[in-house]
């Protein structure tokens, strides 16, 4: 992703540890269908997505356990904070989707929530496996390793 692109989104939510449970193979950029007390609440800077995943049911991609909270203003039409949403995705990246899914121990697994350059809600996923407690070990003990040996070169 090139910097030019970076500066063009504002991002809502990031999902921090994901890339600390999990090693992500591969990321992929999905629509949202939202209502509009959500998107008004997303502008306001209010999301989690911390505990969420993407499940395929029904040849469709579905956000679960998303946090949106309620927009005050919008009174009796506000929405579900938890609601599962809709994800927006192309027929091929579908079937690409759910070929690696059906995988041994890969999951879809949100990594940021932001706005586009277009104002338009757009959420990153990664297809991911999990990551087991002696590969975070490891992982640890590699970058120690690398910090240790950067002082010792200075």
């Amino acid at each position: 992703m090139s910097a030019g692109k970076n500066e063009q989104r504002r991002i809502l939510a990031e999902n921090r540890k994901a890339r600390y449970n999990y090693e992500i193979t591969s990321t992929l950029e999905a629509g949202l269908v939202l209502q509009g007390s959500e998107v008004k609440s997303l502008r306001a800077n209010h999301a989690s997505i911390t505990d969420s995943y993407a499940s395929l049911e029904n040849g469709e991609v579905w956000l679960v356990n998303t946090y949106i909270p309620v927009y005050l203003q919008a009174s009796c039409f506000n929405h579900e904070p938890r609601r599962l949403r809709k994800l927006l995705v192309r027929r091929r990246e579908l079937l690409r989707l759910f070929n690696s899914i059906s995988r041994e121990g890969m999951t879809l697994i949100p990594l940021r929530l932001y706005f586009n350059m277009h104002a338009w809600v757009k959420l990153e996923i990664g297809i991911a496996r999990g990551k087991k407690a002696y590969d975070k070990r490891e992982r640890e003990k590699k970058r120690d390793w690398a910090r240790e040996k950067a002082r010792l070169v200075r």
